[in-house]
């Protein structure tokens, strides 16, 4: 029980701070939806990354790099733009420039719940050490960078839907993709670096975060004003 509440507890704990941190947050159904959408991704993931995984193995080229950038990351984050365009976007919930970042967040950590399931009960022999340590490393690196792949690309979604459309989509998966990537690179050969970057990146997604949360009490206080007015 300990082993698996190490396992999924960080994401929960993740999403219940976007969600309880909203202004107006969003129906518990429609949190569970898009993180059991998430969780469905996995599936053709996990297909296409074990067969670019095997296509790439066979050729004589710098593996950490392309396994880095050309499978994992533009996959799975791929699968979580899918999810945002061709679901969330067509949500009457999605009405907040906050909503994009919690939707992605949500749709990212549903996806990186099971995978990290797959990691610490069925990979531990191939990383050499205990699921719980396995879990624990994984629950300060892997999971809140998933979050952070997914609030970046919300944000950028997030433009997109109340902004601009300009470059905005693009964006959209370009961003979490080579944060995703670097990752990726960097967290086999220094790990340090890799949870350094971590934080500062969470500086910066959640001054966005705040900062939006700010934009729309100020809108909606502007509005009640003018109601008073007339």
């Amino acid at each position: 029980m300990n082993l698996l509440l190490v396992t999924i507890l960080p994401s929960f704990l993740i999403i219940i701070f976007f969600v309880k941190s909203e202004k107006f947050p969003e129906p518990t159904s429609s949190i569970i939806k898009i993180f059991c959408y998430g969780i469905l991704i996995t599936i053709p993931a996990f297909i296409i990354n074990t067969f670019l995984g095997d296509f790439f193995s066979k050729l004589n080229i710098s593996q950490n790099l392309i396994f880095s950038f050309l499978t994992a990351a533009p996959v799975e984050e791929g699968l979580k733009f899918f999810i945002l365009y061709y679901v969330v976007y067509k949500m009457k919930e999605f009405d907040e420039p906050t909503d994009g970042m919690v939707y992605g967040v949500v749709a990212s950590l549903g996806f990186a719940t099971l995978e990290n399931i797959y990691y610490v009960y069925v990979l531990k022999d191939y990383f050499e050490t205990t699921s719980m340590a396995l879990a624990v490393v994984r629950s300060f690196s892997a999971i809140p960078a998933h979050a952070l792949f997914g609030a970046f690309m919300g944000y950028y979604f997030m433009k997109y839907a109340f902004i601009s459309k300009k470059n905005n989509l693009f964006l959209c998966f370009f961003i979490p993709f080579l944060l995703h990537g670097f990752y990726n690179y960097l967290v086999v050969s220094n790990f340090l670096l890799v949870l350094v970057l971590l934080i500062i990146f969470w500086i910066i997604a959640l001054r966005i975060f705040n900062n939006l949360k700010k934009s729309q009490t100020k809108k909606k206080v502007e509005f009640e004003k003018k109601i008073k007015i007339k």
